[in-house]
């Protein structure tokens, strides 16, 4: 068995915590762990974490490398497919399945479990029991993992089941989020689920149906893996909804209630953390009555006197909104690119290829910043000729190329970086480098970054 994270996306529904560049499959936000972190985890439970693909686009893939290997350290590069372009999920999960069939030979019988990245499952066993059972049972069915409704969710798409056929209930039809009226009629009647994105299909039945309902995806999967490559942006940009589950008669639900949600919005997140937050000492509510609070820096928050609200702070941009209108939150990122902000795209947190970077103060001549350099990483050998830097290690030791010499520096020791001289920051250690960075001059633009290969 084997198993396909999709982690390409690059939602800003949950902004400003999610970002353009740094989407919300790569945020902290019910543990330690991210979504992605808590999702390649769960699938580690039920199978070999080597049998684990993950498909991402370029921009990301050092983030979903560097996640994982922070929890698995025999994570190869290779687990990580790149698109060449973002075309929603069914060229994605072609790409994964040719890669799987073609390059790692994988029996053409063999169940498959694609999935997304940024679900919160709360029942990990109750959920680990089910996709076990469906990889089991799935023969040459396409199956799709539904969700016991437990309230006239609108936000949700929905399943209906039909008959049931050897133990498995075939799907009828899949239905679009529906109104509340709806809803409580899909509650009411027992045949529906909701629809949680999750699929399980061998290469065999995947090829066959795909063949049938989406033929163009179908014909590029029969060429060799770098003309199909070559070729990726010709694809259609569809969903793997679209192209084949909602077409095809082969499809069978697995029903189950662990504990799922998307979290597709803050109204989402507030159900699911309300009890933690409400005892976070640095909320401090004065006669607020359903009111969540989340701040990603830990700051002291208080209200006095409102109700149903819901507000979000992190290091550069504060959210404010009543309860239920989380939809709205796509109006804010809107306006944000019809005028050019950048708070739409990265945080005062940058994620690199070599690490991170918080920016702590930035000022019109000086700019102090926050670096973490990964083990056995470095960053590019550069000058800059308007800007001298000074760097202080805080936790690691760091091998430093300045000029023609090779300093070593440990905690609490600095360097200092003249204009006009070459450098180059490496991390020897097997501990993350955690480094103060003094940047100082006239001009501090990214323009002034020479770099060398």
């Amino acid at each position: 068995m084997y198993s396909i994270i999709l982690c390409g996306g690059s939602g800003t529904r949950l902004w400003p915590l999610s970002r353009k560049n740094y989407p919300k499959q790569f945020l902290s936000l019910y543990s330690d762990k991210s979504l992605l972190q808590e999702t390649f985890l769960r699938m580690a439970k039920i199978m070999p974490a080597k049998n684990i693909l993950l498909v991402s686009n370029e921009k990301n893939f050092f983030n979903v490398y560097n996640q994982i290997r922070d929890i698995y350290e025999d994570f190869s590069k290779d687990q990580v497919l790149v698109e060449p372009a973002s075309l929603n999920t069914a060229p994605a999960i072609a790409y994964a399945m040719k890669y799987l069939n073609d390059i790692l030979k994988v029996e053409e019988s063999a169940p498959v479990i694609i999935l997304p990245a940024d679900h919160h499952i709360s029942k990990k066993r109750e959920y680990q029991k089910l996709v076990k059972n469906a990889l089991r049972e799935v023969g040459n069915n396409i199956g799709t993992i539904g969700i016991t409704p437990t309230k006239p969710e609108t936000g949700y798409g929905y399943i209906k089941r039909g008959r049931k056929i050897d133990g498995l209930f075939k799907v009828d039809e899949f239905k679009e989020k529906p109104d509340k009226k709806t809803a409580q009629a899909y509650l009411k009647s027992g045949k529906y689920s909701w629809n949680s994105g999750m699929y399980i299909f061998n290469y065999q039945t995947f090829l066959g149906e795909i063949q049938k309902y989406s033929p163009e995806i179908a014909k590029s999967m029969e060429k060799k893996m770098p003309e199909f490559l070559k070729n990726f942006t010709k694809l259609p940009s569809i969903s793997i909804d679209y192209a084949l589950s909602e077409k095809s008669n082969k499809v069978v639900v697995f029903e189950g209630e662990f504990g799922w949600s998307d979290i597709g919005s803050f109204d989402s997140l507030a159900d699911i953390l309300a009890h933690k937050k409400d005892k976070d000492k640095c909320h401090v509510k004065i006669d607020s009555d359903n009111t969540f609070i989340h701040s990603e820096t830990n700051k002291l928050i208080a209200t006095i006197g409102v109700k149903d609200l819901i507000i979000i702070e992190n290091n550069d941009s504060i959210l404010i909104q009543k309860r239920g209108e989380s939809e709205r939150v796509r109006e804010v990122v809107e306006y944000l690119k019809s005028n050019g902000l950048k708070e739409i795209n990265n945080n005062i947190i940058v994620h690199r290829p070599w690490g991170k970077y918080e920016v702590l103060i930035n000022g019109n001549h000086h700019i102090v910043r926050k670096l973490i350099v990964y083990p056995g990483e470095s960053l590019n050998l550069q000058m800059h000729h308007r800007r001298i830097e000074h760097w202080v290690v805080i936790k690691g030791v760091a091998r430093v190329m300045r000029g023609k010499e090779e300093v070593i520096i440990g905690r609490d020791e600095g360097i200092f970086i003249p204009k006009k001289t070459q450098h180059q920051l490496s991390n020897p250690g097997k501990t993350n480098l955690e480094m103060i960075e003094i940047q100082a001059g006239d001009y501090l633009g990214d323009d002034d970054i020479i770099t060398f290969k």
